[in-house]
């Protein structure tokens, strides 16, 4: 598909902006000639680093702003600055369709409510969802709530289940979801009353847009069995923070093993390409990018501390939603 797509980006959010942000379009605009950029910050930090460049200059437009939401401030304080801010003039920019998508890597706190202020709600939603992007053995699980919601109700959690299989089919149209609530068992009697109840409903209710696999717990998540995890915000929190520290000590315990010793090191020069392998499956950068769902508009949200390769990727992600018509697909699955 090579329709033109215009991402909206909050140019001042996150560590190391506004370079970061645009060695990240570069890298992406390498492979990728339909994408089209609206830059909201500090014009003359921006056009410093895009006016040498051709391809830069052709992309992107740059919409100053003087305001800039930092990572320390509260959702009031953010709210307070109203369209002052980068963010919310990216924000804006999607609510008055002069771009598709936005994206930030700024406070998310600060996103969510923006966000929620500016786009509002779809019709029948009541609570968004922080959905992210978790590596399986056989590909790639979509897992929401990530921590929008810390209390869910069990309409909430079934509304994240569809929510959550049209972000799947935008992100990956040829397969089919697999949808499993993240439970502490896999018996039908486990759990709390919200999870039984919208066990219960999705058991009854089958929608041909994906396959409910019933409840999955936290140690078969990576087993590529479901491919949709449905929780709450704190469950779900707990657990990518969980898996983020585990592949991290997991990564610095193998590297200090393999360099201990002499005859080590000669095993790690023999096995370079595992260990590369390895290592690139388990980088948290090629899958930066959470999205928040439910919004009459798709919001990104990037890790604040990633460099330009991770923030590339959640460039690549926001294409793909726009590709996938995501909002209609929710819309037409909540239908």
């Amino acid at each position: 598909m090579n329709e033109k797509i215009v991402i909206a980006v909050d140019a001042m959010g996150g560590e190391n902006s506004p370079n970061k942000i645009i060695d990240g379009i570069k890298l992406v605009l390498k492979d990728n000639s339909n994408l089209y950029f609206n830059l909201f910050g500090k014009s003359d930090q921006i056009n410093d680093l895009i006016s040498s460049n051709d391809l830069l200059n052709e992309k992107c437009q740059i919409i100053n702003s003087e305001l800039v939401i930092n990572d320390n401030e509260s959702p009031l304080q953010a709210a307070k600055k109203n369209d002052k801010s980068s963010m919310w003039q990216a924000i804006n920019s999607v609510k008055n369709k002069e771009s598709q998508i936005a994206l930030s890597a700024g406070n998310t706190g600060a996103l969510l409510i923006l966000s929620k202020m500016i786009l509002e709600m779809i019709e029948g939603i009541d609570k968004p969802a922080l959905a992210g992007l978790w590596p399986n053995k056989k590909g790639m699980n979509i897992v929401l709530d990530l921590g929008a919601n810390i209390e869910c109700s069990d309409k909430n959690l079934i509304d994240f289940t569809y929510m959550g299989s049209s972000l799947y089919k935008s992100l990956f149209p040829e397969l089919m979801p697999k949808i499993a609530i993240l439970n502490v068992g896999s018996e039908e009697i486990k759990g709390h009353d919200e999870i039984k109840k919208a066990y219960k409903f999705l058991k009854e209710n089958k929608i041909n847009d994906f396959e409910f696999m019933g409840y999955v717990e936290g140690n078969h998540i990576t087993e590529g069995e479901v491919n949709v995890i449905v929780t709450d915000g704190f469950t779900g929190n707990i657990a990518l923070k969980t898996a983020e520290g585990t592949a991290n000590f997991v990564t610095n315990i193998l590297k200090e093993s393999l360099n201990r010793t002499f005859y080590s090191r000669i095993i790690t020069f023999f096995n370079y390409i595992n260990f590369k392998k390895f290592k690139d499956k388990l980088d948290p950068r090629k899958y930066n990018g959470a999205i928040f769902l439910g919004l009459n508009g798709p919001i990104v949200k990037s890790h604040g501390a990633t460099d330009s390769f991770g923030f590339a990727n959640s460039i690549k992600m926001c294409k793909k939603i726009v590709e996938g018509n995501l909002i209609e697909k929710i819309k037409r699955n909540l239908n």
